[in-house]
């Protein structure tokens, strides 16, 4: 089970709110305490509650009924989970996640205010209160933070056949298991074997003969994204985390890692907007207003910076009118070339394909195609100039200037992302601003540069 919302189609949630709304509306609870339990899943739960504005999502939630409540609050998003759990107490809050899959219960604390995760502590029993505080204590980032401490582990010299009896006297399996991890008597991990192995390898054949020792565990301070590239790289369904000393801890299985790439996705998407990938649609206006501010004042500050450089060639923009009319093209067509080599290296760098060892390499093919791509277009827009202002000059100076932006922009594109990574600041999030902000100064600087140098 993930903590993100299940896909429906956009006609299904549509028709579904209406059905609900209209008995809102009537005031028949009973109707709509009827079409949220009994024609909907958790997970199609989970989605409507995402998709409705709080106060609204307050009536359904009370309206969903206490058996499933657990495995919808486990499907929400972050910020509508957090909204919700806010309005609990405790013991209830405790109560609720009982049931909860073990990361499913972590990833849900780590989401809390430190105070209420205590309380939540408090109120449940020792085993499960020790096993939670020694997952919380690494970074969620990490493979510690991600790993599932409900593992089923056996010996190196004991037989399939003690390994199916031993099997069997769990009452269910740990869910997604599908490997045994073979650990020595000091608990320090030596191999993993698949339960495909173990039915159907010979009784009497020790597990040391069939475990494979090239599963290579995961150390506890692993990097999220190195975990998803390592699942995807060897295809993995499941993969150990060791201690420092090689003593097993926990595992991590594929559903969590698709969580990791899901978020990463998102923080790419919502980032370049300055946004929060678990915003809530219906958040606060207060709390969006106050988000989305920071960005536009930011914005707004680099906009100043360009026009300042605008207002340097003043004169010659009173001398040539048209120059103005023409200053966007070169901006704009700079900001896409920058953009396009800003998402190739940010991308690159996500999957662990770009680092120092290559990096100047693809400064140089990324230089050579904004070149490229400078010069064919400047053609176009030179002789476009050309025409419609009847001046030859006009058009040279616009595909200097556009084969000089658009090479800087490749340039800035490339480098930016290690750079604002090397400074703690998330490419994701600041690359665009700053690119654009690159892309502008240089264009409008160049193209009002190099008019004010031909037209003296």
């Amino acid at each position: 089970m993930t903590d993100t919302l299940s896909e429906l189609e956009p006609e299904s949630t549509q028709v579904n709110l209406e059905r609900l709304n209209l008995a809102l509306s009537q005031g028949a609870l009973a109707r709509a305490r009827q079409l949220i339990n009994d024609d909907l899943s958790a997970p199609d739960i989970a989605h409507l509650l995402s998709s409705v504005p709080p106060r609204q999502r307050t009536i359904l939630w009370n309206l969903v009924e206490a058996d499933s409540a657990a495995d919808v609050l486990a499907y929400l998003g972050e910020e509508e989970r957090a909204e919700i759990v806010a309005r609990l107490e405790p013991e209830e809050l405790a109560e609720l996640i009982e049931s909860f899959e073990f990361d499913d219960k972590i990833d849900l604390l780590q989401e809390l205010p430190e105070t209420v995760i205590n309380e939540v502590l408090l109120a449940m029993d020792a085993q499960d209160r020790l096993r939670v505080e020694a997952v919380l204590s690494y970074d969620e980032d990490s493979a510690g933070g991600l790993m599932n401490t409900d593992i089923v582990t056996v010996r190196p010299d004991i037989t399939v056949d003690v390994v199916l009896r031993y099997i069997r006297r769990y009452r269910e399996l740990p869910a997604m298991t599908d490997t045994l991890w073979v650990v020595n008597r000091r608990d320090e991990y030596v191999g993993a074997v698949a339960l495909t192995q173990i039915l159907i390898a010979d009784p009497n054949t020790t597990v040391r003969e069939i475990m494979d020792t090239e599963v290579e565990p995961l150390s506890l301070n692993t990097p999220s994204d190195e975990v998803a590239r390592r699942f995807e790289r060897l295809d993995l369904v499941s993969a150990p985390v060791v201690s420092d000393h090689g003593q097993l801890l926990g595992r991590i299985t594929i559903d969590d890692v698709v969580d990791v790439i899901r978020a990463s996705a998102d923080h790419s998407l919502m980032g370049q907007a300055g946004l929060d990938e678990d915003e809530d649609i219906f958040a606060p206006l207060v709390k969006t207003v106050r988000r989305r501010s920071v960005w536009l004042g930011i914005n707004l500050l680099t906009a100043f910076l360009a026009s300042a450089v605008i207002g340097l060639f003043e004169a010659t923009l009173e001398q040539v009118v048209a120059l103005a009319i023409l200053m966007p093209v070169v901006a704009s067509m700079g900001g896409i070339a920058g953009t396009q080599a800003l998402t190739i290296v940010i991308r690159g760098m996500a999957m662990g394909r770009v680092g120092s060892a290559n990096i100047r390499a693809l400064v140089n093919r990324e230089v050579i195609i904004g070149i490229a791509n400078g010069c064919l277009w400047s053609v176009v827009v030179g002789a476009a100039a050309f025409l419609w202002f009847d001046d030859i000059t006009l058009g040279y100076v616009i595909a200097i200037a556009m084969v000089a932006n658009l090479a800087v922009a490749a340039l800035a594109g490339t480098l930016l992302p290690g750079y604002l990574k090397s400074m703690q600041i998330d490419p994701a999030l600041a690359g665009g601003v700053v690119l654009t902000t690159i892309t502008d100064v240089v264009g409008f600087f160049c193209f009002l540069g190099i008019a004010t140098v031909m037209y003296a």
